[in-house]
């Protein structure tokens, strides 16, 4: 268990790094807004952080790709719940054209960075606290080493798949970093896509009872039935489970 605790200074250093942005961010007139940096947590954090994140990427477009980056990735590599917020920011701020593809490299940077530290020190705490999982995946992944590129696939683009229990696992199965990192960049594509679709639809919102609208509503689940559609094209062609 020794080397969970090399997890501390990691954790550490992160952090200082993200307070450190906060402490560098560009100066905005009181009257502008009253907004301040933090991980939303619901619709309205959302807005308020993406108003203010607009602002920021008038002065400095720089400060705002390094912070929304290091945010992202600094959720990911610790397994911290609330991505899907960030994914739809990035839909609001950068737009599904930049946002897109930006978060889809972040999701598979930040997973990679997960993969990296559960290999070097997560694996006594995954056979301690998730022995079940750890055997029930090893199965799969020898069960599907022939196909071992669309069983992975299929379980990213699998809505209930636990993605960041993945992340965690795959190092201790024997799952290489390039297919893994692969497999994350394009598998979660279609729930990645609707997440910066909707921030688009958000960014458009003047209050939140627009959110329920009929029109908005219906592009959302629109939006959702097109993710689902590659989930749906695998399954007829589904790894042995």
């Amino acid at each position: 268990m020794a080397s969970i605790w090399m997890l501390v200074p990691i954790l550490s250093l992160g952090t200082a790094w993200m307070y450190f942005l906060t402490l560098i961010a560009p100066e905005i007139p009181p009257e502008k807004t009253n907004s301040t940096l933090k991980f939303p947590g619901n619709v309205e954090e959302l807005q308020d952080v993406a108003q203010l994140i607009r602002l920021y990427y008038e002065v400095n477009w720089v400060y705002v790709l390094v912070l929304y980056s290091s945010a992202y990735i600094y959720k990911q590599t610790f397994a911290i719940p609330g991505t899907v917020f960030l994914n739809v920011l990035g839909g609001a701020l950068f737009g599904v054209l930049v946002g897109f593809p930006l978060c889809c490299f972040l999701t598979a940077v930040g997973a990679s960075c997960c993969y990296m530290l559960s290999s070097t020190c997560g694996r006594d705490v995954v056979q301690k606290y998730f022995p079940n999982q750890l055997k029930n995946f090893q199965e799969k992944v020898q069960k599907n080493s022939h196909q071992l590129l669309y069983y992975l696939l299929f379980l990213r683009m699998f809505p209930m798949s636990p993605n960041w229990l993945i992340n965690v696992i795959a190092p201790l199965v024997g799952v290489p970093l390039p297919l893994f990192f692969s497999t994350v960049l394009f598998g979660l594509g279609p729930y990645v896509f609707v997440c910066t679709q909707t921030g688009v639809i958000l960014s458009t919102l003047t209050s939140l009872d627009q959110l329920f609208s009929l029109k908005t509503l219906l592009q959302m689940a629109l939006l959702a039935l097109a993710a689902l559609v590659p989930s749906f094209i695998f399954r007829k062609s589904q790894p042995v489970a």
